[in-house]
Order: C-alpha cells, then sequence, then structure tokens
C-alpha cells in the first residue's frame, strides 16, 4: 500500500503493517507531517510540531523493527498529545499565553509511556485556555475538519480535529467536564474517559485533579484500548493512580454483546435533549438490540443539583492550581478562565463541603445503578452538533451550561469511564455520537461494546473531505 493512502487506517491496522514490513515508519512519518503542513495552517489542530525529533524517533522504530524488536502495537505509529501533557523541553502552554516559553525538564508519565512503546510523537494539540470552556482570546481555536460553522468541541478541540482529519492515528485528550466527549463527538471520532485514577497525570496541567481524567481519543474503539494500554497503570509520581492490574484492552474484543446488560433511562436520555440526539442514541440503542443486547429499562439519578454546582466544584479546584499565577498575573487571563476561578476564589468552605458531600452522595447512587447493569446507554450532549454561533450564545442562557454538561459532568463526578462512538450525521453532514459509560475499572467492557457496535455501522469509517 502507498504510503499517501494510509493517513485514515485505523491505529491497530497501521500498526500491524509497521511491523510487517509493508510500510516504512521513516515514509509514514514524512507523509503524515506533509499532511500537516498542507492541512493545519486552515485546521489549526497543532500548537507545536516536533518535526524533528519526530522523524528521529520514526528512525529508531524503524531500526528496531528491522531487528524484529517490536514494543507495543503503537511501535512506529504517529501520534500526538494534547499540549497540557509536559514534554521535555518542548513548549507546553496549556493553552495559556503566560506557558507560552514554558518548557518542562521532564515528560508527563503518559508521554514517557508513549516513547517507551515505540510510538512516534508528532507534537503537542491545540486547546482550550488551561482546558477549560473557551480558547484563549488571542490563540486561534482549531476549526472543525466536516464544517467550519459548527464546535469542534472543547478543551480538546486539537486532539478531535488532529485525528478526525488523519494529521495522527490517535491523540491524548483531558476531561474535567466532557472535554474528551465533546471533541470526539463533534469531530467524529472514538474517545475513552477512563476511570479516575487509571492513568497517571503527573506531568499534566491541573485544571480540577479530583475531576482531570487523561485518555486516549482515535479512529475506533479498538484503537482506543491498544493506546490505554500504553498510559494506564500505577505510577510512583501520582499516589492518585491506582495499583490494579491494566488488562489487555484487545483481548476478547470478538465476544461482542454476550451477556452484557445494557441499562438505558429513555426519560433522563430525551430530557431537554433535541431530535437529532434522540433519534442518534434510539437508532443506536435498535443496532444494540439487534445483535442481542439484554437492554434493561433504569433510573437514572437525577444529576441536576451535582451539575449545577459543577461549576463552583471546578473553580476552586482551579483557583488552587493556579494560585501562583493568579490573581498575580490576571491580565493575561480570558474571561472564561478568569471568570471561573474568581467563582472559585469566592466560594466559603461551607459551601464547598455541601458540594463535596452532594457529590459523595451522587456517586453512591450511580454506583448502586451499577449493581444491576454492566452499561449505560446515554446521549453524547443535548444539541447534536451544535455551531459556533450556537456556542457564542450559550452564556446568555443561565440553564445552557448544565444543559451541555448534563450527559458528561456527573461522569467526571463519579469518576466512571465511558466512551463517546461516532452513530450517525445531522442534515449539515457533521457527526453525532453517544456514550457508553461503564463501572469503575472496566474499560475492556467499553472497549468490547464499542468494538462490537463498530462491527456493525461504519459511522467510524467516515472522514471529512479535505
Amino acid at each position: 500500500m502507498a504510503v499517501r493512502d494510509v493517513h485514515y487506517l485505523e491505529l491497530v491496522d497501521v500498526g500491524k503493517r509497521l511491523h510487517a514490513k509493508e510500510i516504512s515508519p521513516v515514509e509514514l512519518t514524512k507523509s503524515i507531517l506533509k499532511r500537516i503542513d498542507k492541512l493545519d495552517g486552515k485546521l489549526k489542530s497543532y500548537a507545536t510540531v516536533m518535526a524533528d525529533s519526530a522523524l528521529k524517533e520514526a528512525e529508531k522504530a524503524e531500526s528496531d523493527i528491522g531487528k524484529g524488536k517490536i514494543k507495543s502495537p503503537l511501535h512506529g505509529v504517529p501520534i500526538a498529545v494534547k499540549d497540557l501533557c509536559y514534554t521535555k523541553g518542548v513548549p507546553t502552554a496549556a493553552g495559556m499565553t503566560i506557558h507560552k516559553d514554558f518548557k518542562p525538564k521532564f515528560d508527563a508519565t503518559v508521554v514517557k509511556r508513549f516513547r517507551d512503546a515505540g510510538a512516534v510523537l508528532l507534537g503537542k494539540l491545540q486547546m482550550t485556555e488551561g482546558a477549560f470552556a473557551d480558547h484563549h482570546p488571542d490563540i486561534p481555536p482549531p476549526v472543525n475538519p466536516w464544517n467550519a460553522d459548527h464546535w469542534s468541541g472543547a478543551s480538546s478541540s486539537g486532539s478531535g480535529v488532529a485525528t478526525a482529519a488523519g494529521l495522527c492515528y490517535a491523540s491524548l485528550g483531558s476531561d474535567t467536564g466532557g472535554s474528551i466527549r465533546f471533541p470526539s463527538a463533534a469531530n467524529g471520532v472514538t474517545g475513552l474517559k477512563p476511570t479516575w485514577g487509571r492513568v497517571s497525570r503527573y506531568g499534566v496541567f491541573d485544571l480540577a485533579p479530583t475531576l482531570d481524567h487523561v485518555g486516549p481519543m482515535a479512529r475506533s474503539a479498538a484503537d482506543c484500548g491498544a493506546a490505554l494500554s500504553i498510559i494506564a497503570g500505577a505510577d510512583p509520581n501520582d499516589p492518585t493512580s491506582v495499583p490494579l492490574p491494566v488488562p489487555n484492552y484487545l483481548a476478547g474484543l470478538d465476544r461482542g454483546l454476550r451477556g452484557l446488560k445494557i441499562g438505558v433511562d429513555s426519560s433522563f436520555n430525551a430530557k431537554g435533549v433535541d431530535d437529532v440526539m434522540v433519534a442518534t442514541v434510539e437508532k443506536a440503542l435498535d443496532v444494540l438490540k439487534g445483535m442481542g443486547a439484554d437492554i434493561r429499562k433504569v433510573s437514572f439519578p437525577e444529576p441536576k443539583q451535582v451539575v449545577d454546582e459543577w461549576l463552583a466544584h471546578c473553580g476552586v479546584e482551579t483557583a488552587y492550581a493556579h494560585r501562583d499565577t493568579y490573581p498575580k498575573k490576571k491580565k493575561h487571563y480570558g474571561p472564561a478562565l478568569a471568570g471561573l476561578i474568581d467563582v472559585g476564589r469566592e466560594l466559603s468552605g461551607m459551601g464547598y463541603q455541601e458540594i463535596l458531600l452532594h457529590r459523595h452522595d451522587f456517586t453512591g447512587k450511580v454506583r448502586t445503578l451499577f449493581e444491576d447493569i454492566d452499561l449505560l446507554v446515554i446521549p453524547a450532549q443535548y444539541i447534536a452538533s451544535p455551531t459556533m454561533k450556537k456556542m457564542a450564545t450559550l452564556g446568555e442562557d443561565p440553564n445552557a451550561l448544565s444543559s451541555l454538561l448534563r450527559f458528561t459532568a456527573p461522569f467526571d463526578l463519579t469518576g466512571s469511564p465511558t466512551i463517546t462512538l461516532p452513530a450517525g450525521f445531522t442534515d449539515a453532514g457533521t457527526p453525532v455520537a453517544f456514550q457508553f459509560v461503564g463501572r469503575h475499572f472496566e474499560e475492556d467492557v467499553l472497549v468490547r461494546a464499542g468494538h462490537a457496535f463498530q462491527r456493525e455501522t461504519d459511522w467510524h469509517l467516515k472522514h471529512p473531505a479535505l
């Protein structure tokens, strides 16, 4: 296969071709770098392209593979990471102008694990300011490759755009209120938010540490499983990482949905949700039923209170994370991130304690729900593929943020793992998606179910015309 034809291959597939010596890691990396050079001036998904080091890593991979020393399914595969992951000697700005010259002295654990696995690191992907809602006013936001008038997601927007546009085979995102899931849905890629504690956050800029999750975004559930197998696991540098064994996420993929109990709360899924999104979930459920899934009606605990409190909760943790630069350098902050920090700084200790109690109560209710089911099916968001114009008016509606967070933030608060799967298109030709939610540390079940759905559908195989 000619290198020019492979930029939309799935990660697992391209890895097999590299390891069978059908493709050269060097030529493949050159091809993707050329594609970045051609397309990213318009798409703006990369904050920093690391062309020289990427080619050196590709040369090393080619040498190792030639000697039969294959380190992982990602060996020789070009990937990229969100620009809040420390990368030794390379600017790591976290979407902030005050950090534009910051060059870490070490790699984040997730970056080190990718390097150790032989992956080729193409560069750092653009993101919203500090991983919150909006891009810094001085930094152009990444552009949705399907339609420039539509939202590209937040805050891992660059990760979603680059993966969808064939500018890397997988990427890392982070999710505090929905920031793996929103850009995965917006750009038509698969995103896996792991259980909190499954992946080390060492060397990753904080937004809100007890809510932050780092996870992969790729072309398929299997690709996400392959990437997660590299970055997951305990890390002595992050005491919150959980010392549980890391499964082989690619094992048992062909088991399908046999024996899995899938919960659906039709009322929860439809409340305040647009017709396209409701129909998307219903069609996905039809596919799952056709595959013999055990679909069960459930009653999801009402999340309104914890979702309404998410902003203040996140704000307290963000204010602490930025204590060295805010308010001292407030003039360098954009209005959205500054506003979030101000919310956190103004909250009383009593108010924060009340929020924590509500969070723990809600987490317990969700844990109880999963005593009877293996997976929960929900929308990716309340509105299918919103336009940029629609997102610009979000602040005008006091209920809009809660509506946006309704299907995402609850599972940052509980730490539950989720996978976002492409499941159709709007009349404008832009992607829509749904989520599976699973039990803590059962990402293998999410990958298995996602793979089963993607064997029966081809939504994840569609790509933007670029």
